[in-house]
């Protein structure tokens, strides 16, 4: 039975990862800080780590004896890194580098990176890994980006396979709904449960790719098991929405505020290559998640 680190593994993504490995019958240590996921999250079947991964004794902690690391820990989200750079260096680059560093020291091989979909910026959609280029608009872009150019470089150098993904949009059940963290579909559907008029920064004409947290899931793992490495992966799902129209589907109670900095006016992944190398492609319809996320949040279970 192979063994697997999730750093993140109480995350939004992290969580349901851990799931779907534990039904593959892979046997998961987790490491995380609990800074903005929840233990009761983590399967019973994982070993549990609370440590951080700006800590490079408890990386190596975490990383002996296994055979191969999701890296999902990071400071995400656009705001909060332009509220606290050196958290963003720090989680994201620095804490790549630990993990790195000691997959190194303790033999681990392979690694899966949780890279973003922002290190596109406002480039022209569809976004393609080998043909658009970056643009950086904060620092959650820039640090996740330099994070997985660690990985490729210690794929080069050192040997440890590597393959980076990059989230486009996701949503799905646990997603942060309030805080600094929260997710746009999240905090809409919170709003909507108080009869709270939904914020929309700016005409609400930005588009965004949403792909569900299951599908990101599975995208992980058949990365994992497959020989690919030194490669770079869109996840998304190939269509998008409007916030406008996203909230729309929601609720017709709306307020405009400002547009945020930092934002990007559209996203929208072209995935033609990892349905290629993996014969993945996403398999949950938004409108579907989106009831889905709904009914969750009336029957209470929006966090189950």
């Amino acid at each position: 039975m192979k063994t697997v680190l999730v750093t993140g593994g109480a995350g939004f993504i992290g969580s349901h990862l851990i799931e779907m490995l534990v039904k593959k019958n892979y046997q998961v240590r987790v490491l995380d800080n609990l800074s903005s996921g929840q233990r009761k999250w983590v399967s019973s079947a994982a070993e549990f780590i609370e440590g951080d991964v700006r800590n490079p004794d408890d990386c190596r902690r975490a990383t002996k004896g296994v055979d191969g690391v999701f890296h999902l820990a990071a400071m995400s989200r656009v705001a909060p890194s332009l509220d606290n750079v050196d958290l963003a260096t720090q989680s994201n680059i620095v804490g790549t580098q630990n993990i790195l560093s000691a997959m190194r020291e303790n033999g681990v091989r392979k690694i899966i990176y949780s890279g973003s979909s922002t290190y596109y910026g406002n480039q022209p959609v569809p976004q393609r890994e080998d043909e658009t280029p970056p643009e950086f608009l904060n620092f959650y872009s820039l640090s996740k980006h330099v994070g997985g150019e660690y990985c490729m470089l210690f794929d080069r150098l050192y040997d440890i396979h590597a393959v980076v993904l990059r989230y486009f949009n996701a949503y799905g059940p646990r997603q942060p709904q309030e805080g600094a963290y929260a997710l746009v579909l999240g905090i809409f559907l919170q709003r909507w449960m108080r009869n709270e008029p939904l914020i929309i920064h700016g005409d609400g004409s930005q588009r965004r790719d949403f792909v569900h947290v299951s599908d990101i899931a599975r995208a992980n793992i058949m990365a994992y098991e497959s020989p690919v490495r030194s490669a770079i992966f869109n996840v998304g799902s190939g269509t998008n929405i409007s916030i406008k129209e996203l909230a729309d589907l929601i609720s017709a109670n709306q307020r405009h505020e400002e547009r945020r900095k930092g934002d990007a006016n559209e996203t929208l992944a072209d995935i033609s290559r990892i349905k290629k190398a993996f014969d993945w492609q996403p398999t949950v319809n938004f409108t579907e998640g989106l009831l889905d996320m709904k009914e969750r949040m009336k029957n209470g279970m929006e966090r189950v």
